[in-house]
């Protein structure tokens, strides 16, 4: 991956870039990622002053294939490719945290960001999951979910819904249902929260609908199972 134009959120660049901005369009592939990852740990910011969000995806050093494979998939969006992000100790010493790529702000995220977020003008909202959810599942969606929040364990697969109102996980659940014809039980996880999981039948179905999604790197979030 070559770097050839830095950040466009510079003034320098402001004036250059908005005729591409505005060229750029999400395919279906981008916005099922992007819905994916925000029902996941994706975040998306309407920074001070801004008119439209941008998308940032951060995930754990083990994760870089992961972070480069969702890089690839938005590469139009993003003019600065994926680095490490540093964080420092008690003591002062630097260390490597995770790997992150931010995308350029865009009417097309701006969209999404209005249905999945809440809040006075939008800005710093709280995450929430849209009422009309059912529209954004496929089975993309659900993988590229899985494998930013799920676990495997004692032959079934969690998600982790701890920042959804239990409201929240009830409309999962129907979808899950209606959509995959798959039965979502949840359990309340200590004080933080509620957290989704499908039972040891039910996650065998579950990896026969997101098996052909999930990367080589990512499939022990699914046990390496086959269907």
């Amino acid at each position: 991956m070559v770097n050839t134009v830095g950040s466009c959120e510079s003034k320098h660049w402001h004036k250059k870039w908005i005729p591409i901005k505005e060229s750029l369009s999400l395919n279906l592939r981008q916005r099922e990622l992007i819905v994916g990852s925000l029902l996941g740990d994706g975040t998306m910011r309407l920074g001070k002053g801004a008119q439209n969000v941008n998308f940032k995806v951060e995930h754990g050093l083990m994760q870089k294939e992961y972070v480069i494979w969702k890089y690839r998939i938005l590469k139009q969006f993003v003019f600065t490719e994926p680095k490490i992000s540093y964080r420092y100790d008690k003591s002062g010493r630097r260390y490597e945290k995770s790997w992150w790529f931010r995308t350029i702000r865009h009417p097309g995220f701006t969209k999404i960001y209005r249905e999945f977020y809440e809040g006075e003008s939008y800005r710093n909202g709280k995450k929430i999951i849209p009422a009309k959810i059912e529209k954004y599942l496929t089975p993309l969606v659900l993988a590229v979910w899985i494998m930013d929040d799920g676990s495997f364990s004692r032959n079934r697969v969690d998600i982790s819904t701890h920042s959804f109102s239990l409201l929240d996980i009830n409309i999962l659940q129907r979808c899950f249902k209606d959509i995959f014809s798959l039965n979502a039980n949840y359990y309340n996880d200590f004080d933080r929260g509620h957290r989704i999981y499908f039972n040891q039948e039910e996650t065998k179905k579950l990896v026969k609908i997101i098996g052909p999604y999930i990367i080589p790197s990512m499939m022990y979030k699914i046990n390496f199972a086959t269907p």
